[in-house]
């Protein structure tokens, strides 16, 4: 994104809207059928969409048999491309139509691609298939049998013909297009998959592909994995109303796919013409091919396959001033799934990945017991659950887990008591330490303000505590000869909140520092309404789930012991009033974690997803996270801190945490199992790129943008 730039237009974030169109035609009626893709294509263009697809042989009809041979049908879809080309010369879009094409001696079923009155190209199918109801080899031949390079076509002379052709935008230089045709998609190496390691971003499958019982099911699974093996967009159409039902049915069916997730289906056996739209996010393919090394490996495999493919450059002008926001959703809890059997077989699979590992480390320490200290709040109650599930696994008595609570200065009436009901609930072994001599002993030592009686509560007083709660378990664990099981998550992992060493930071097993805190709730949510652990813990944990977020190191208005807290009884000091709400810091992990994008697009999908409660999903399941709204200036403040304390603060208590199992694909901070960064970097980029984006939605309109324009785009 640029200075001056639109930060509300998709197309400044390197967005593309798609479309793929499935028209009513008339078999062998090139001139209606033209008229039809037409009128789609003036659709997709009004919708903003710069990329259109049509069906396979789309301007003749698929299911012509042999009229294919007839001049009558082969002159008359040429006059309809003439057609349609000239329709294009005034939309912002490309065009991907299907027609026969006579080159030489033969006929080949072909895609052709349009743009602003000119053909492009024209991509012959590789596979034409001959089996069981297919009989293309009777009228058209294979790509490979060709033997020119460029045709003239309705007009247009020495137009690009090939498979190997890749069509690039000059003022978008991550929008890259390769063409395929049905079948091709069906063998075991579609060409699509040289394509995209050719540079192809955006695969276009111009298909007819009749419907049999079953067969929606396998297109969207070849879909999908295509996309998700080429990790690129995956656009398929298919032949809707008209084509003839002699022999065979048509349900329509298209396709928009990104990176393995299907964004938009059309309705299948509409009797109506439709078009399909959504948006394809260019930036997250490319960081995505950047990151994973394998693609770049296929890359210099097939180097020498490669030098075959001809980029074929367009150009028209992108949409970049006005406000334009992707119709696609969001999900406001990218680490929870919105769908309800999506998020339990989420919470399962993360609650045994935790289980496992834990399991796993008791045995090969050849130890039996752990240690765990327990707050009443909520990460120490999720680690909780986890050990006594692994000492349950591994057929020992809940009594091996060496449970304690530590109440210190700022200690709440609730947490204590949700700590100690916890405990008895699980049957642990139940300890409780007050840590208060010993750390009015140690603030005494250091002539700290508060041993003389000043109510001076800084970060000394504050770590003073945890360091005195982690001193006090490692010791118990030597006693007892156990594993110290940490709490942290992997929230409080990326912004630092920890402390360092001998404090929260620091464990012999660390089961939650890469279970982000929008997880933990529902995972703990997930064991109460399981009840595996037993009916009884259920509704402790209800209420542990309503706990507002604190570290419980800083009184009340004065020291007055344990149990000072809040007018309710809960803590008085609350997390997410310094470092914000971790629902949004949660979201900015992720996509600055998983897939590196810069502020300000992380900042456009932060807007996308909670400025408006219509838009953003999330699982409304009555956890305790605040299904709230944000303004874009919410959104750039709380980044800010985001910003600052995971780039420049925290990484050097992320560079020496302890082992701790990897769970989700959103990130690891481990430097062992996924991030590695250095301890002294500054977050000045990160900071000034935040800069780009505007404190209100009131952004003055620019004058239209120009080629120029899209092509000088800072990346």
């Amino acid at each position: 994104m640029k200075t001056g730039a639109n930060f509300f237009n998709l197309y400044n974030h390197d967005f593309i809207r798609v479309a793929v169109g499935v028209p009513a035609l008339r078999v062998a009626d090139p001139a209606f059928n033209g008229a039809q893709t037409i009128a789609l294509m003036r659709k997709a263009a009004e919708q903003r969409a710069i990329v259109a697809l049509f069906p396979e042989l789309g301007l003749s009809a698929y299911s012509c048999d042999d009229l294919f041979q007839q001049r009558a049908v082969l002159d008359g879809a040429e006059e309809a491309l003439a057609e349609v080309a000239d329709a294009s010369r005034d939309l912002n879009l490309i065009a991907v139509v299907g027609m026969p094409v006579r080159a030489g001696n033969s006929l080949f079923n072909c895609a052709i691609v349009i743009s602003r009155g000119k053909i492009l190209g024209v991509v012959p199918k590789t596979y034409p298939p001959n089996y069981r109801e297919f009989y293309e080899l009777r009228q058209f031949a294979p790509a490979d049998s060709a033997l020119v390079s460029e045709i003239d076509l309705a007009g247009h002379p020495r137009v690009p013909f090939g498979t190997s052709l890749i069509f690039r935008h000059s003022g978008q230089p991550y929008l890259a297009l390769h063409t395929e045709i049905c079948e091709d998609l069906w063998t075991p190496i579609p060409p699509s998959s040289f394509a995209a390691l050719a540079g192809a971003t955006v695969l276009l499958n111009l298909s007819a592909s009749n419907i049999t019982v079953g067969k929606a099911d396998y297109r969207r699974e070849l879909v999908t994995s295509q996309s998700a093996r080429c990790l690129a967009a995956y656009l398929y159409s298919a032949a809707g109303p008209g084509e003839s039902t002699t022999d065979l049915a048509w349900d329509g069916h298209a396709i928009i796919c990104e990176n393995g997730n299907i964004l938009a289906e059309s309705h299948r056996f509409a009797d109506e013409p439709q078009l399909i739209c959504s948006e394809i996010d260019l930036d997250r393919l490319m960081q995505e091919r950047m990151r994973q090394t394998t693609f770049g490996d296929s890359v210099r495999r097939e180097r020498e396959r490669l030098k075959n493919f001809e980029s074929v450059d367009f150009s028209f002008d992108l949409p970049l001033s006005e406000r334009m926001l992707p119709e696609r959703d969001y999900e406001r809890f990218p680490y929870v799934p919105s769908d309800p059997d999506r998020r339990g077989e989420r919470c399962a699979e993360v609650y045994e990945i935790q289980v496992q590992g834990l399991a796993n480390r008791l045995r090969y320490a050849g130890l039996e017991r752990v240690v765990i200290g327990i707050s009443g709040g909520l990460d120490s109650t999720h680690a909780l659950l986890v050990c006594a599930q692994a000492i349950d696994r591994m057929g020992l008595s809940r009594k091996n887990v060496l449970a304690y609570t530590m109440p210190g200065f700022a200690t709440s009436a609730r947490t204590l008591v949700q700590a100690r009901r916890l405990m008895a609930a699980l049957g642990c072994t139940v300890g409780e330490i007050d840590i208060r001599p010993s750390a009015r002993q140690m603030l005494s030592d250091i002539d700290h303000p508060f041993a003389s009686g000043k109510s001076v509560f800084d970060v000394t007083f504050e770590n003073v505590q945890a360091g005195e709660r982690t001193s006090h378990l490692f010791r118990l664990a030597n006693l007892n000869a156990a594993l110290v099981v940490g709490t942290g998550d992997l929230s409080e992992l990326a912004l630092g909140w920890c402390t360092y060493g001998v404090g929260d930071q620091m464990s012999h097993y660390a089961v939650n520092a890469s279970v982000p805190k929008t997880l933990i709730q529902h995972v703990v949510r997930w064991v109460a309404e399981t009840g595996r652990l037993g009916q009884e813990v259920g509704p402790v944990l209800e209420e542990i789930l309503t706990t507002p977020i604190s570290p419980e190191l800083i009184p009340g208005a004065a020291e007055n012991g344990a149990g000072k807290d809040s007018k309710d009884g809960g803590p008085s000091q609350h997390s997410e009033e310094t470092i914000g709400p971790y629902e949004l810091q949660d979201f900015n992990l992720y996509y600055a974690l998983r897939f590196g994008f810069a502020p300000p697009k992380i900042a456009f999908l932060s807007y996308l997803a909670w400025h408006d409660r219509k838009r953003g999903r999330w699982p409304d399941d009555g956890v305790a996270i605040a299904h709230n709204e944000y303004t874009i200036k919410n959104i750039k403040d709380y980044l800010k801190i985001f910003l600052i304390r995971f780039f420049q603060q925290s990484q050097f208590k992320r560079s020496c945490i302890p082992n701790a199992p990897k769970v989700g694909s959103g990130g690891s901070l481990s430097p062992r199992g996924d991030y590695r960064a250095p301890s002294d970097s500054v977050a000045t980029a990160w900071l000034k790129a935040l800069e780009l984006v505007p404190d209100t939605e009131k952004i003055a309109p620019r004058a239209s943008s120009s080629r120029r324009t899209a092509a000088s785009r800072a990346r």
